[in-house]
């Protein structure tokens, strides 16, 4: 952390807070205080936004393949210090080192696929019906763009929005979570090492977010936002880019169903399951929320997975064999704590878990309840913890229709042995990614987005950098 940058990066420079001002970075593990880092204010927001908006249009006119090859240079590097980011992500956010490293890889993958599609923008030349005109089609950057990242995945959901726009040619304004600040400023070092140009990437750093991010989207110079988070801010948000019809894509909440029917094979569905549920301690808009399974199987499935669940070690993240690490704050705890008890008052069994220990950091056990009832207060709140939640059902129709009883739909998981029925459920769940016998659906080079309030828009995929270019289209005709 010695070796991090704590300041503003803004037109290629590190920078303080034009008012002095610091903010602190906490360690869930243990509660104690990792450093100091710039906190942001207005007139940062604004000098960061110079710089993107000076940058544009000479990186606009920049040739794809020098974008593509400065992307690949960052993933080569990113790869190269898989150890040093891995403990800088662990210490501000908890997660095990093992797991740490699993995402420093994820991260930098998304260079590496959008160095491959920077070079691959293309258009179109055709025939208009007429037959006297021709049409001329061009993709160019949609412009200067704010980034807004979370918590959770602090370098790979900051590869998965840099790397597209990059490789478009647009320039960026990056807000990083509070929480997580040191990972997208060591993400900043790399870009510059890897010889982006000032001004094309400006990090603010801050905890005055309503500060800073409604001026930038009502100014009228930032052209498109990018943002992961809560719907609840998603949709703040959105009314702020209205005004000036600021284009967005948005990843937003979910509350996954994990349905297991009769015919699933259990040891499969069970893997699924601790993988769907227990990446990243819970704390992931793709975990598991709500687990419905075939009530001639539920039984042996909640046994299976509390006996998996139970055998994993909980502790601070830099430790050797932990499998768990803490949540990512108190309020965080207190929330898996009041659903879990809420669940409980309703008439919910707990298998394993259930109770924080005593003692410092954010550490709540895997916790497996059984009988739950569908009016817990878990079954319609996206949990954000190692919790699975377990309820039975009796036919198709019924999971279906309970599955998309909610106004979220980001990923579902569906296990079942037959080819019809995982086809036929696959397409009635109300979701944008579907986990069929598996648990794990993120992959740089697969859309990865929602429907409903769970967002807009794709991040991933040959559709990802979709999101960060415009068509024009040239009237041309011919006498």
């Amino acid at each position: 952390m010695t070796d991090v940058p704590k300041q503003l990066f803004i037109g290629g420079a590190w920078v303080d807070a034009a008012d002095g001002a610091t903010m602190p970075v906490d360690d869930p593990a243990t509660g104690e205080i990792l450093c100091h880092v710039a906190d942001a204010g207005t007139k940062d927001a604004r000098l960061a936004e110079d710089a993107a908006v000076h940058a544009q249009e000479e990186w606009a006119r920049t040739a794809p393949r020098a974008r593509s090859e400065i992307l690949r240079r960052a993933y080569e590097i990113i790869l190269d210090r898989t150890d040093d980011l891995a403990l800088l992500m662990t210490s501000e956010m908890g997660k095990p080192l093992a797991e740490a490293r699993g995402e420093v890889a994820y991260a930098a993958e998304f260079f590496r696929w959008f160095s491959e599609e920077a070079v691959r923008i293309d258009g179109g030349y055709g025939t208009l019906p007429d037959g006297r005109n021709r049409m001329l089609l061009m993709r160019r950057p949609v412009g200067p763009c704010l980034l807004i990242t979370p918590w959770n995945f602090p370098l790979a959901m900051g590869t998965r929005k840099i790397g597209p726009a990059i490789a478009a040619g647009c320039t960026m304004v990056l807000k990083p979570a509070p929480q997580t600040p040191l990972s997208s400023l060591a993400l900043a070092g790399i870009l510059k090492e890897s010889g982006l140009p000032d001004g094309v990437l400006n990090v603010v750093t801050t905890s005055r977010a309503g500060e800073i991010v409604e001026p930038l989207l009502r100014g009228g110079r930032i052209r498109k936002l990018s943002f992961t988070g809560s719907t609840q801010v998603g949709r703040i948000l959105l009314a702020q880019c209205a005004d000036t019809v600021v284009r967005t894509s948005m990843e937003l909440g979910g509350n996954a169903p994990f349905i297991v029917f009769d015919d699933a094979g259990l040891e499969a569905a069970v893997d699924g399951a601790m993988t769907a549920k227990m990446r990243n301690m819970g704390e992931a808009c793709t975990a598991a929320n709500r687990f419905f399974v075939h009530r001639s199987v539920a039984d042996e499935f909640a046994q299976r997975l509390a006996g998996r669940m139970g055998a994993l070690v909980v502790g601070p993240g830099t430790q050797e064999g932990v499998d768990v690490g803490p949540l990512i704050d108190d309020a965080g705890r207190a929330k898996v704590e009041e659903l879990v008890a809420d669940a409980v008052r309703r008439g919910a069994r707990v298998l394993v878990g259930g109770a924080a220990p005593s003692g410092p950091g954010c550490f709540y056990p895997p916790t497996v309840l059984a009988g739950v009832d569908p009016g817990s207060r878990l079954m319609e709140t996206e949990i954000f913890g190692p919790v699975a939640a377990i309820l039975t059902f009796d036919d198709e129709d019924e999971v279906i229709r309970a599955a998309n009883d909610t106004p979220w739909g980001l990923v579902g998981y569906v296990f079942t042995e037959s080819l019809d029925r995982a086809l036929r459920v696959s397409e009635r769940l109300e979701v944008g990614m579907v986990g069929l016998n598996t648990g794990l659906v993120s992959n740089p080079a697969a859309p990865f987005g929602g429907v409903k309030q769970s967002g807009l828009g794709r991040e991933g995929g040959s559709v990802g950098i979709e999101e960060f270019l415009d068509y024009k289209y040239l009237a041309v005709p011919v006498r």
